[in-house]
């Protein structure tokens, strides 16, 4: 079991920056692929951007590229995500979630879920 828990969200201007981490105290993930997802009001859980286990590869939605960056640190047990032009359309709660193989973009291949945490973006 992995238990992961994310952090840096929070309320914040069009225009502006947060960068969110996901850490896994006590247990090594290095060998897991991490993911950020994440669900607005009514709307499904949807990919965000993930990056393999060695963090050498690294995919993004259409929405997220050229704004969000993806890295993990494998010694610190965390994942981070940098979030730069946010926009009222990023508003959702953003989840990290791990997974050993299948398709980086489906939350059914993943076995590892965090709480979440909410980003609000005002316009």
């Amino acid at each position: 079991q992995v238990q992961l828990v994310e952090s840096g969200g929070g309320l914040v201007q069009a225009g502006g920056s947060l960068r969110l981490s996901c850490a896994a105290p006590g247990r090594p993930f290095s060998c897991y692929t991490m993911g950020w997802f994440r669900q607005a009001p009514g709307e499904e859980r949807e990919f965000v951007a993930a990056i393999n286990w060695i963090g050498g590869s690294t995919y993004y939605a259409d929405s997220a590229k050229g704004r969000f960056t993806i890295s993990r640190d494998n010694a610190k047990n965390t994942v981070y995500l940098q979030m730069n032009s946010l926009k009222p359309e990023d508003t959702a709660v953003y989840y990290c979630a791990a997974q050993y193989k299948g398709a980086y973009y489906s939350t059914s291949t993943y076995h590892y879920w965090g709480q979440g945490t909410q980003v609000t973006v005002s316009s």
